[in-house]
């Protein structure tokens, strides 16, 4: 199968905000564009039957209108409409595992049972070995700003190879540059009475600047083209990702890979940029 990055599709704003951040991003990677609609009831295609009486009619038409509206914006690009017949947590699992990428719309904390955030998306971004980007109401792609950049979050501990490859891969594509944030919380002996000890404080944050230091170097002998640069923040790690990332072209943060039998999971960094994040964010699984 041709490489695809593939956008799950509900008729919601969300769903078409996704759609067109997938639309510029294949059209960036000159990948191929998948737009997927699952749905249990859908009628086995084709459907030779007059559109008053079939059941797929409103699929057939929000896929077909983001379609048109797409290929108006892309006009070289390859797109193709996917409606499955299926449980949409089931078709969208299968997809990531056939796709480069697998985009969804997000409502954030706007909305706990969103289709495409609660009952679906969450459980396939914990599961998926694929990266899963969401993307928030109103996106559209915009010109580039000083703030237009990819902003990736580390912890500096095990690997992060998937996770920093996907994020240069991805400023070098957009041409934009890379800024990676490690937060750290003040430690408890560093608190003195009358605030905080600076000694302390800046000890810990030249070891956390040399383990970043480490861990960015491979990636940035890769991408010499990327123009990264790091900071440390002395705050909660999902409040630096968060802040960090405000105005940011994508926020990446990774999920570690486990095996489905012991059940999803997503740390609370990566909660955070899901729910508070106001930019899209990628969720890379690594090991």
């Amino acid at each position: 199968m041709q490489p695809v990055i593939t956008v799950g599709l509900d008729g919601s704003p969300e769903s078409l905000a996704a759609a067109r951040w997938a639309a510029h991003e294949a059209a960036q990677r000159t990948l191929t564009l998948r737009l997927l609609h699952a749905w249990p009831l859908l009628a086995p295609e084709p459907a030779r039957v007059p559109s008053e009486v079939d059941q797929n009619y409103w699929a057939k038409r929000f896929v077909h209108a983001a379609r048109a509206e797409l290929e108006s914006s892309y006009p070289g690009l390859t797109i193709i409409g996917s409606l499955v017949a299926d449980d949409a947590r089931k078709a969208l699992l299968q997809a990531a595992s056939e796709s480069e990428l697998l985009v969804l719309g997000s409502r954030g904390l706007d909305s706990v049972g969103s289709y495409f955030l609660g009952d679906v998306s969450m459980p396939v971004v914990a599961r998926t070995g694929r990266p899963v980007v969401l993307v928030r109401t109103g996106y559209r792609p915009a010109q580039r700003t000083p703030t237009s950049r990819v902003v990736v979050a580390l912890k500096l501990h095990g690997s992060s190879d998937e996770l920093l490859d996907f994020a240069f891969h991805t400023a070098a594509v957009r041409e934009v540059p890379l800024l990676a944030v490690h937060g750290r919380s003040v430690p408890l002996h560093a608190r003195v009475p009358w605030g905080v000890d600076h000694v302390v404080t800046e000890e810990t944050t030249q070891d956390a600047q040399r383990e970043l230091t480490k861990a960015l170097r491979p990636w940035r002998e890769k991408y010499p083209q990327v123009d990264s640069a790091d900071t440390i923040c002395h705050e909660t790690p999902a409040k630096a990702v968060v802040h960090t990332a405000d105005g940011a072209a994508l926020l990446v943060v990774g999920r570690r890979a486990h095996r489905h039998d012991v059940g999803p999971h997503l740390g609370h960094v990566t909660h955070a940029a899901i729910h508070h994040g106001r930019c899209p964010v990628a969720v890379v699984p690594h090991g």
